[in-house]
């Protein structure tokens, strides 16, 4: 089971990180359509970034039995810490409605993980 794990942690760190990196470039590279922007490609990047980073923590916690309130943090940072830095960087929302919403859920994923560890 370890190594079931391990294999699906290794496949969804290096597809993420990939489109997190070079999201427009891993598009073309692959053969599929390019989007006009590399803002969704990049939150599935982030998305499968914080999904192995959970993998990797439930994995190393001792009768784990899937992925818990650890894990649920490490895809929340991942996911919060992607969208602030595609709004500081310009990528993100381009209407003020649309960047007010991106911060207001980059808050609340920052906060559900803050309570998350106070659980966990």
């Amino acid at each position: 089971m370890q190594q079931l794990f391990l294999i699906e942690t290794i496949l969804k760190l290096a597809a993420g990180l990939t489109l997190l990196l070079a999201p427009l470039a891993t598009a073309s590279l692959l053969g599929l359509p390019r989007p006009p922007s590399g803002y969704w490609p990049r939150l599935l990047g982030a998305l499968l970034t914080g999904l192995a980073a959970a993998l990797f923590i439930e994995m190393r916690l001792p009768g784990s039995k899937g992925i818990a309130l650890a894990g649920l943090v490490a895809v929340n940072l991942v996911a919060a810490f992607t969208l602030a830095a595609q709004l500081l960087a310009g990528a993100g929302a381009v209407t003020r409605r649309g960047k007010l919403l991106s911060w207001l859920m980059v808050i609340a994923l920052v906060v559900l993980a803050l309570v998350e560890i106070a659980y966990a």
